[in-house]
């Protein structure tokens, strides 16, 4: 037995209810952070952050499944679900702290949206995951037939919203948010037909991550 096949035999063992659980447990330990004073002289602000960075790694997590069975024969498509709807759970954390505790005001939070690029693009974003949240269930699938997997496409772009909002963000010159977008280009690039390299024999199913486990 390979090391691919010892992973994957371990991997089948972890229930996807404890991936939820340990994946989601973020977001209360950065609340608690926040309020304890662990996130700086402005707290809402490294709230808003923390969670935002969360979020964009989880969806390049999630990118990162198809190929890693592609091309490594690691199988974590059983996760895929899970780690899709996390991405949208903090996603969704992230835009509530800004709505919320950040601005506040209802006029302002429009013409935030409107006047600020970044605001504009990471709306953009939200507004792109909110259909594959939306249809990430078995009746779904079901319902929606061949159309679901085109739908579940529009994880691609608003990868690269994510990652542009990210680096919009960034004051002044800092390699992560460029780390963050290579990543989703090399992922991405990574989905082109390609000749299998390792061999493996797996399918290429549905990739958005927000969608199946």
């Amino acid at each position: 037995m390979t090391l691919t096949d010892q992973a994957n035999a371990l991997l089948r063992r972890v229930p996807v209810w404890l991936v939820y659980i340990v994946c989601m447990a973020g977001a209360p330990w950065l609340f608690w952070l926040g309020v304890s004073g662990g996130l700086g002289p402005e707290p809402v602000k490294g709230l808003e952050r923390e969670l935002g960075e969360l979020a964009l790694k989880f969806l390049v997590a999630g990118l990162a499944v198809t190929p890693l069975r592609r091309f490594l024969g690691l199988n974590l498509m059983r996760f895929r679900r899970a780690i899709g709807l996390v991405t949208f759970f903090y996603v969704c954390c992230h835009l509530l702290v800004w709505l919320v505790l950040d601005v506040q005001l209802l006029a302002q939070i429009w013409a935030d949206i409107v006047k600020r690029p970044y605001i504009t693009v990471g709306m953009a974003a939200f507004v792109l995951l909110v259909p594959l949240a939306v249809t990430s269930n078995n009746r779904s699938v079901r319902r929606l037939g061949p159309a679901w997997r085109r739908l579940h496409r529009l994880v691609y772009p608003a990868a690269i919203l994510g990652g542009v909002h990210y680096l919009m963000l960034a004051k002044g010159f800092r390699i992560e948010p460029l780390v963050y977008l290579a990543l989703i280009a090399g992922l991405l690039l990574l989905r082109l037909p390609f000749p299998r390299l390792l061999g493996s024999s797996s399918r290429v199913g549905g990739d958005s991550g927000v969608g199946r486990g």
